[in-house]
């Protein structure tokens, strides 16, 4: 009877501790996927580009001047400004709702871009 009482011990232990390492490696996956997604927009010759992104919610958007003039990047919607940009200067923003976000240098507002973020 004590060496089926000790086996089932054994067993319950072995189980426990299978569950435990396979839940901590779910923990760790799910970690590891839920990293922040980057991503860049060049400001050149009066351009966006790309000039329309499709990111993931959660998705950190860098856009870097690469003019010789001072640029904006403001969501028409008022979501995210950006002070002036000079050359080589860079702005992030992190998205994190879904949906489209349409933007313009507010020193030349026909330059336009949009992120749509899923």
């Amino acid at each position: 009877m004590r060496r089926s009482v000790s086996i089932a011990v054994l067993t319950a232990v072995l189980v426990l501790g299978i569950g435990t390492i396979a839940t901590r490696q779910k923990m760790f996956l799910a970690g590891a996927q839920q990293k922040p997604e980057t991503t860049e927009v060049q400001i050149d010759n009066f351009n966006f580009g790309p000039g329309t992104l499709t990111v993931p919610v959660g998705t950190s958007v860098t856009w870097t001047n690469r003019d010789d003039i001072p640029h904006t990047v403001v969501s028409t919607d008022g979501v995210f400004k950006s002070k002036v940009l000079d050359t080589d200067e860079k702005f992030s923003f992190t998205f994190s709702k879904a949906g489209t976000y349409p933007y313009f240098c507010s020193i030349h507002p026909k330059m336009t871009g949009k992120v749509i973020v899923q």
